[in-house]
């Protein structure tokens, strides 16, 4: 019997983004724009190519930004219709999702990931969901989210989204303890959140995308406290392994991923998108080409980026 179709996605949003603080005093850190789109908008068209329905955003107080955003302006869209400025109403208009198909969740205490998740449970019932963190952006030919569908769809069970990092950035991840590798697939015997210095089991780190069995709810259902003190996802990920051996696979995905969630690598994906705009990278080159001569670092190019990427 195949697996059945992933049509839902979670997005936990419910930071409050102090890292970005004064910025995010009033705005929500998604909203942030990587060139000329919000982050959050990045990871919703990620997930609409890998055939996501569904689109269930967990947030907290102060979010009402993100919710406007998602929704149709009329106002708008009249002026850009009457002026017949039809390329920038196809613009707006993909930033829309119709009524039925969102739905916002508050999480209304700070508890972890795994709680934000565990939020949403009622409205994912008794199917497979992924799970996508914005902070995470992977710049792919073929989106990561939609490569995972496809590994889900041959071997069913949880999928998570896998990388390579230096061993001495492992205790910031979740990290995989590797049974078996096949191909791009992983089959994991354990999995460890947040290891300390020079115990990781691996290199091999969870990033945030995610495709989830619905055990993993009744997992998080245990409300069992962990690392920071707070709900982990990792923690229920791990249960499932030692429940139900073989039912996780890590997955070694193909894009370059940058941290959005720190300003360095906020500006690094920025640097590393205009690159690929064509109505940008001529000027932009030019400029970053200059500003490289001007403070001696050599001329920038693809490879540092990629590395700088992986290691953030």
């Amino acid at each position: 019997m195949s697996p059945q179709k992933v049509t839902t996605a979670i997005f936990p949003i419910a930071g409050m983004g102090t890292r970005f603080l004064p910025a995010t005093k009033s705005i929500p850190k998604e909203i942030l724009t990587l060139v000329d789109k919000p982050l959050i908008q990045y990871a919703v068209e990620e997930a609409r190519e890998a055939g996501i329905e569904d689109f269930i955003f967990v947030t907290s107080r102060g979010k009402g930004a993100l919710e406007d955003f998602f929704d149709v302006n009329q106002t708008l869209e009249r002026a850009l219709r009457a002026a017949g400025k039809t390329e920038l109403l196809a613009t707006l208009e993909a930033t829309n999702i119709d009524s039925g198909h969102v739905t916002y969740v508050r999480q209304h205490e700070a508890l972890g990931l795994g709680h934000a998740v565990w939020c949403a449970r009622r409205l994912v019932g008794d199917e497979p969901f992924a799970v996508i963190l914005p902070d995470d952006m992977v710049v792919a030919d073929r989106p990561c989210l939609a490569q995972m569908i496809e590994a889900h769809e041959e071997v069913g069970g949880s999928i998570i989204a896998t990388m390579e990092v230096p061993p001495e950035k492992a205790s910031s991840y979740g990290v995989l303890d590797i049974e078996e590798r096949q191909g791009a697939l992983i089959r994991p015997r354990g999995i460890v959140e947040k290891p300390k210095a020079g115990t990781a089991p691996s290199n091999m780190a969870v990033i945030g995308r995610y495709i989830l069995g619905p055990r993993i709810m009744r997992h998080l259902d245990r409300r069992t406290i962990g690392a920071g003190g707070e709900i982990q996802l990792t923690d229920a990920i791990a249960h499932e392994l030692a429940t139900h051996p073989g039912s996780v696979h890590g997955f070694r995905f193909q894009g370059e991923r940058f941290d959005c969630g720190s300003k360095a690598g906020f500006l690094q994906a920025t640097v590393a998108l205009a690159l690929q705009r064509e109505d940008l990278r001529g000027e932009f080159s030019t400029f970053l080409r200059a500003i490289a001569e001007q403070y001696g670092l050599g001329v920038p190019s693809a490879a540092p980026l990629r590395s700088v990427a992986a290691a953030s």
